[in-house]
């Protein structure tokens, strides 16, 4: 997923989002890896975030996988990965399934 624009509020994907260098975020993300380029403030559970060189980050980050290239900025905390975040993410992909089985159901 790529955001481009304006974004408030939460996101959640089970790859990689990308906040390109016009986009802008204040919520919470959680996806497999998050990489931003653009503005971001709120908190990142992620197992992957990249800050990149126009990147600028305020806030609360869990991972245990945090990189900044030069120019890029952070400003906040770091926690390591929340235990069992990585497994979490990964098997958030049966939880769909579940909804529309339960949904068939009624």
């Amino acid at each position: 997923m790529q955001i481009d624009g304006e974004l408030e509020g939460n996101v959640e994907c089970k790859s990689t989002v990308i906040i390109s260098c016009s986009g802008k975020v204040v919520g919470e993300i959680t996806a497999d890896k998050v990489m931003i380029n653009g503005y971001f403030d709120g908190q990142i559970t992620a197992n992957i975030v990249e800050i990149l060189p126009q990147g600028k980050a305020h806030g609360v980050v869990f991972s245990d996988n945090l990189c900044i290239e030069r120019g890029g900025s952070f400003f906040g905390e770091t926690h390591a990965s929340k235990p069992g975040q990585q497994n979490l993410l990964l098997t958030d992909e049966l939880q769909p399934n579940n909804v529309a089985e339960l949904s068939q159901a009624k």
